[in-house]
């Protein structure tokens, strides 16, 4: 039986124990990121079907104003689930849509000469979402995105550098 989305943030943190990484100081990109592969692996419950885009993931990098302007590396599953109060909006309205939830990790960086440019490239230019379903599919999509990763200099750069922060949790989507 797989776990309600609710508990994503609980299957991450146990994704980063298995790589030897403490959910609340993550030092290491390199082993956050196979965690990442891990958790978006894993089937979960009460989330709309694939055809609707229950289920993905994103990697963002840009700064992040919240963190006083730090660069930052993002890794997010993103949930689309159905609230069954939405019910009754839901047959009414034709263009209702699902609530969007995220589970995401912030690496925080200190700022460096190797990634001078990111504000040039920001979050537009992070990689879109992903809905491919989980298995191989999914995993290909993963590789792809880490062979675009070490394309781009400043975000490989900051990939092999040690984060001063991090951050997880489950949030509504913006």
């Amino acid at each position: 039986m797989a776990a309600h989305w609710k508990n994503g943030p609980e299957l991450f943190v146990l994704a980063l124990r298995r790589h030897g990484l403490d959910p609340d100081a993550v030092d290491d990109v390199a082993r956050a990121w196979p965690a990442f592969q891990e958790f978006v692996q894993v089937p979960v419950d009460g989330i709309e079907p694939a055809e609707d885009d229950g289920d993905g993931f994103i990697v963002q990098w840009g700064r992040r104003s919240w963190h006083e302007d730090r660069p930052a590396l993002v890794f997010t599953r993103q949930f689309a689930v159905h609230n069954e109060a939405d019910q009754e909006e839901e047959e009414e309205d034709e263009f209702w849509q699902p609530q969007r939830w995220n589970v995401e990790l912030e690496l925080f960086f200190a700022d460096s000469p190797a990634w001078a440019d990111l504000d040039d490239m920001a979050w537009a230019d992070s990689m879109g979402f992903d809905f491919d379903p989980i298995g191989p599919e999914r995993a290909a999509a993963l590789a792809r995105i880490a062979t675009f990763i070490e394309a781009l200099p400043q975000v490989s750069a900051m990939w092999r550098a040690i984060p001063v922060g991090s951050a997880l949790g489950l949030e509504p989507a913006d």
